[in-house]
């Protein structure tokens, strides 16, 4: 009985660890709040800015700003973009 109960235990934490384990943070929308206590990465879990703007009003020393983890990856695509599609010269034409 008592090797159930544990066992049960057991499956029961690796559950939750598993389901916890998607925290806000990990998904990137465009919109970021940031300062006071919300450190460096802030929190980055609104779509729109007026998401972002309606949660920062009234908190002291709160911003809102773009995503700089989005710019990056769009940044990372035009450039995989530009190595997969050479430029054309204008000798090219």
């Amino acid at each position: 009985m008592r090797t159930i109960v544990a066992i049960l235990a057991l499956i029961g934490a690796g559950t939750a660890a598993i389901a916890g384990s998607a925290s806000p943070a990990s998904y990137d929308y465009p919109w970021c709040l940031k300062g006071g206590e919300l450190g460096y990465s802030g929190d980055c879990s609104y779509e729109t800015r007026a998401q972002c703007l309606a949660s920062a009003s009234g908190r002291w020393i709160l911003h809102c700003v773009y995503n700089r983890r989005l710019l990056f990856e769009r940044q990372q695509g035009v450039q995989q973009q530009d190595v997969q599609q050479p430029r054309r010269h204008y000798r090219d034409y």
